[in-house]
């Protein structure tokens, strides 16, 4: 009983900090959904479901839903698949591999501000990479700023997305991939398997929980991210690359209507409860049944 009375008071101060940082921002948040709080009223009224029925006809947080869900299936994805694809590669032993290792995680670690900047300068009509290379291919008509085209902005926030994470997932699918035991994939090879069946049955199977792990961690960071669309559009244009942390953030220090601002962050809680208790479950049945 004294073993538990301690291990309970070493747990306390982490509780009280997840209870401070975390467990009230959360309610405040929920409380504060249904009320109409303004930062310019010092007091603030019980509208009851006001602010949530206001979603419902409110047409650029309908599209600010759609495009967070769009953008993080799509780069969760293409992150998956692109880390599988670099851990593979690196698996290899190829001239040069060893350097290429040291210097994969540079686009990670660089910070978010930078790597926005430079995709920004690159997208710039006349003196940016982009536009010079098409320039050299003969295709001057098509210079323009790239994050200001409606057609493809949304792409280069994809795109920015994926620059800064694939790396991530390659290293660590990798460092699972160098836990699988040698020994499995020569008795495959003695059995006749070629290097995509080797991939399919015994690599995938041994990376899964990386998998679980980094698809689970990424989806919640995506659907989560201000930073990428805020700083290289800030939704535009035309709400073209709006996402729901950004629409949040113009509605509260925009419009300074908290109230609404903190019922659609209370959408974006529940969207991510709903994701989070299906992945998990249908993870722990695939597992009881293999």
């Amino acid at each position: 009983m004294k073993e538990r009375h301690k291990g309970i008071i070493l747990l306390l101060p982490a509780l009280l900090v997840m209870a401070l940082f975390t467990v009230y921002p959360m309610v405040r948040g929920v409380t504060m959904s249904f009320t109409n709080a303004n930062i310019m009223r010092k007091t603030n009224d019980f509208v009851g479901l006001e602010n949530y029925a206001r979603m419902l006809t409110d047409e650029v947080f309908w599209i600010s839903l759609r495009q967070s869900v769009s953008l993080t299936v799509i780069v969760v994805l293409l992150q998956l698949v692109f880390g599988l694809i670099l851990a593979s590669a690196m698996t290899q032993k190829l001239p040069g591999m060893g350097v290429y290792k040291s210097i994969i995680m540079a686009s990670w670690v660089i910070p978010v501000a930078a790597t926005v900047t430079m995709f920004k300068f690159m997208a710039q009509p006349d003196i940016g990479l982009i536009n010079i290379l098409l320039r050299d291919l003969g295709v001057e008509g098509m210079n323009k700023y790239w994050f200001g085209e409606p057609q493809v902005a949304f792409t280069f926030i994809i795109l920015l997305h994926l620059w800064r994470n694939v790396p991530f997932y390659g290293v660590a699918f990798l460092a699972a991939m160098q836990a699988i035991p040698k020994d499995y994939y020569e008795a495959a090879q003695l059995d006749g398997a070629n290097a995509m069946q080797r991939f399919f049955a015994i690599t995938l199977p041994g990376i899964r929980s990386m998998i679980v792990v980094m698809v689970t961690i990424h989806v919640l960071w995506t659907f989560n991210n201000f930073d990428f669309v805020y700083l290289s559009t800030g939704g535009g244009p035309v709400n073209r690359t709006d996402v729901l942390p950004v629409y949040v953030y113009r509605k509260s220090w925009t419009s300074y209507t908290v109230g609404y601002a903190a019922s659609m962050g209370v959408i974006m809680l529940i969207l991510l409860m709903i994701y989070f208790v299906v992945y998990t479950r249908l993870f722990e049945r695939q597992e009881t049944n293999r």
